[in-house]
């Protein structure tokens, strides 16, 4: 057992890949068989790893969930930035560019929407919750377009960690809720073309709740829905510590 140990902890993020192949394989395995394929296995396999998260920061004390875990520890690699991003860009080149064109000024204005409904949202519960300076309000309004523009956006500000993990538990909640109602809300909306997809992904904004929900929808959709998910983010990082942070700024003060 010792030696066993010892060849994962040595070769950690190999042992991420299989740990979390391992978990995509369960959360696949529930989904067909408990849920029929209407809860994506994306959507379980995020649930297991907030459980997983929770109970490696109980376990060891740390900071940084199952990586703190020594046998585990390459999750902090695999689940870093770079390979993420890799991730996003991979999921891109699938894009048929004619398609894509046809969003025109509907994926646009997706994508505006997507940004500023979200934030003036959050900005809402933030400020229900007793929250009243510009960065928590902007930081947590921000977690709700995405969880990944919440951290960015608390770390160019200034934010505190707690409110940084909040803005987190905001756009990972939005995420999941994406993921699990997709497939049921997908023939109301005539989620069935490119174009759709695009114009849903840029409303929506979370690159793994619209790519997990479509996928329990049409797998073909997937690359079209996560492109303008994707660019939803990166608009994101860019609007919400600069011209949303003033305007938070400006109707609460400091």
């Amino acid at each position: 057992m010792e030696l066993i140990t010892h060849a994962l902890t040595a070769n950690s993020l190999l042992t991420a890949f299989a740990a979390v192949g391992l978990i995509m394989w369960l959360s696949n395995a529930m989904s067909k068989r408990l849920t029929f394929g209407r809860i994506h296995g994306s959507a379980i396999a995020i649930i297991l790893g907030l459980v997983l998260a929770f109970l490696g920061g109980i376990s060891t004390h740390g900071q940084h969930g199952v990586a703190d875990w020594p046998v585990l520890s390459g999750i902090g690699l695999m689940g870093g930035g770079m390979l993420r991003d890799f991730a996003i860009v991979a999921t891109a080149f699938e894009v048929d560019v004619v398609r894509a064109r046809k969003a025109g000024a509907i994926g646009a204005l997706a994508l505006l929407l997507g940004t500023t409904l979200p934030f003036i949202l959050g900005v809402g519960i933030a400020e229900a919750f007793g929250y009243r300076d510009a960065v928590s309000l902007t930081t947590i309004g921000a977690g709700a377009v995405t969880y990944i523009v919440g951290p960015v956006t608390g770390a160019a500000l200034g934010a505190s960690s707690p409110v940084i993990a909040i803005s987190i538990a905001t756009g990972v909640f939005k995420a999941v809720l994406v993921m699990i109602g997709t497939p049921f809300v997908a023939g109301v909306i005539r989620l069935n073309n490119p174009r759709s997809a695009m114009v849903f992904g840029g409303l929506m904004g979370t690159v793994s709740g619209v790519a997990g929900g479509l996928a329990a929808t049409d797998r073909r959709l997937v690359p079209y829905g996560a492109l303008t998910a994707t660019f939803h983010t990166g608009l994101g990082c860019l609007v919400a510590p600069s011209i949303l942070y003033f305007a938070i700024r400006a109707l609460v003060g400091a």
